[in-house]
């Protein structure tokens, strides 16, 4: 497999995290969306690597992408603080744990997108909430779940968390 889907929701309120990530080959489409990720910037989208801590990126390497336009120095904090040292504990853990073979750790890449709402406020939450997000996406990306027959038997019962109709 070269490219393993992964998405999940986790928290409440303006800090919620939700987070939608591939992870595939460095010679796959994953690999060439990832160089693009990081070469291609634009206003309010600045795209960056998932550290432990200035000079201790994390592996499988891992770019952040934003999923909403940065709009002020607040949300980038956010972003540049809880929300990357978040991804980068849950990419480690990930690996520590086997969920990510580290045996597969530099031959691997991840792009993960990041949601920042505009209102948030509580660094702990954010962090929490998009360490929790990104460690269920990464398990469900590796296992590919749901499967088809999952979500097949659960789509007409799905209520969407945002969309009260």
């Amino acid at each position: 497999m070269s490219m393993y889907v992964g998405e999940a929701l986790c928290g409440e309120g303006n800090e919620v995290a939700h987070i939608d990530l591939l992870i595939g080959d460095k010679d796959g489409p994953v690999g060439v969306a990832f160089a693009n990720a990081l070469s291609r910037q634009s206003q309010g989208h600045s795209n960056l690597l998932a550290v432990l801590t200035a000079n201790l990126a994390v592996k499988p390497s891992t770019v952040m992408i934003t999923k909403v336009t940065i709009k002020g120095a607040k949300q980038a904090v956010h972003m540049f603080g809880p929300a990357q040292y978040a991804v980068a504990k849950a990419v480690a853990d990930s690996v520590e744990k086997g969920v990510i073979p580290k045996d597969q750790a530099e031959k691997l890449v991840i792009i993960c997108g990041v949601f920042i709402h505009w209102q948030a406020n509580d660094d702990k939450k954010i962090f929490q909430y998009n360490y929790d997000a990104t460690l269920l996406a990464i398990a469900r990306a590796m296992k590919n779940e749901p499967s088809a027959d999952e979500m097949l038997a659960k789509k007409d019962t799905a209520k969407h968390p945002f969309f009260a109709g």
